[in-house]
């Protein structure tokens, strides 16, 4: 283990925690990563594994069942996974999502019934909110609930981008509701939404198409959901109030920037370890790639990022875990890691020459998950105007 990524001030509970699951990852992840990936095969053996180490319940209080870990110890231990492979990172973030926003704003019988069953993995989540066509304008989606004489609702739109669509049994869904308000942000309303794991129609009313074929970030599934007519009771709006969802979801997406953050940490740490062994090992000229000046140059700018981009996840998790808001913190590191983490791959891939090319060689799997990390959660330009517009409130001129 190397000098990066390390993180100063952690428990004894903290660093147990992620030593095991450092070794998780260097013993069943990282030998059958790449093959997987290849086969766009789901890592069911992986996710069993999680399971029991008990990463499924990590950030959800004792008192329902769960670790009782900070946000930090969670983007620890997402940074480690994603490590060995991107995708089984995804694999738990949407869940760690839905868990996170009942704890916040679930009502307690929410929390009692979900809470216990998601920290075994029995509960899994997703999290919808995009849809076909509106990209990162929120408030422009279409997915309506119509309030039914009985109380209850009925839903009825697409959605898009749903991780984990395929194989959750709970989704948070982001839907317009009419409350009267004179803000299209608090006419949005969040329902926890029950469904059969699988495709098809997983819910009277609810159908998962299938899995949306991508370039990288394979083996965890990606869905539409096609809402039709699908009923749902008002006990099942997160938090028992309608037009709060905005603000809800909004929650949620600061701590998943936080996780997407520490999923590019984690891809650009593998990046730089295969290229740093590689120069170690190819030669030219008779010596070592490693000691040519501009390859040494390049190792050194790829350590440097990496560096700065786990320091900036760790800040934004820690004021997040202060009870503090980080909109902008997890804003500037989700940018700034995805970026980072996009140039120390193609660095790496460049050190490997034409071998990079190969899907024999790891970096080649890299190359295009880290792809991933430039949009998920939103592009570097919408964190830019979060960061920007909170700036201007911050450093506004007096009188």
């Amino acid at each position: 283990m190397g000098r990066l990524c390390q993180t100063e001030g952690l428990t004894e509970d903290q660093t147990e925690i992620l030593k095991a699951v450092r070794t998780f990852v260097e013993e069943k992840i990282l030998p059958v990563a790449t093959e997987l990936e290849h086969a766009d095969e789901y890592p069911q053996e992986i996710v069993d594994g999680l399971k029991e180490l008990g990463i499924f319940g990590l950030t959800i209080p004792e008192e329902y069942d769960g670790l009782g870990e900070s946000l930090l110890t969670y983007a620890l231990c997402v940074e480690e996974i994603a490590r060995g492979w991107m995708s089984v990172s995804g694999v738990i973030n949407t869940h760690f999502i839905v868990a996170y926003m009942l704890m916040k704003h679930g009502t307690e019988e929410q929390k009692r019934r979900y809470l216990p069953r998601m920290a075994t993995g029995e509960v899994r989540g997703a999290f919808s909110m995009s849809e076909p066509g509106l990209g990162s304008d929120v408030s422009a989606i279409k997915t309506k609930a119509t309030k039914n004489d009985d109380g209850g609702y009925t839903i009825d739109g697409q959605k898009m981008w749903l991780t984990n669509g395929g194989t959750s049994n709970l989704v948070a869904v982001l839907v317009k509701t009419d409350e009267g308000a004179d803000s299209v942000y608090k006419n949005m309303t969040t329902f926890l939404v029950e469904k059969e794991p699988g495709f098809g129609e997983t819910a009277p009313g609810l159908t998962i198409p299938g899995k949306i074929d991508k370039m990288g970030y394979k083996g965890v599934d990606t869905t539409e959901a096609v809402f039709e007519g699908h009923q749902v009771s008002a006990d099942q709006i997160l938090g028992g109030e309608p037009g709060k969802g905005f603000y809800q979801m909004m929650d949620g997406v600061e701590v998943g920037r936080v996780n997407v953050a520490a999923r590019a940490c984690g891809i650009a740490n593998r990046a730089f370890e295969l290229g740093v062994a590689y120069a170690q090992q190819r030669e030219t000229f008779g010596k070592p790639i490693a000691d040519h000046q501009a390859i040494l140059f390049r190792i050194a700018e790829m350590a440097t990022k990496v560096e700065t981009a786990h320091s900036m996840m760790v800040r934004a998790a820690r004021k997040k875990d202060s009870g503090q808001r980080n909109d902008v913190e997890a804003g500037m590191a989700k940018m700034v890691a995805s970026e980072y983490c996009n140039e120390v791959v193609q660095d790496s891939f460049r050190i490997h020459g034409g071998y990079g090319y190969s899907k024999e060689y790891e970096i080649e799997r890299l190359y295009r998950e880290a792809a991933f990390m430039l949009i998920g959660e939103g592009t570097s330009d919408i964190q830019k105007m979060i960061i920007g517009r909170s700036l201007l409130k911050d450093y506004a001129l007096k009188g």
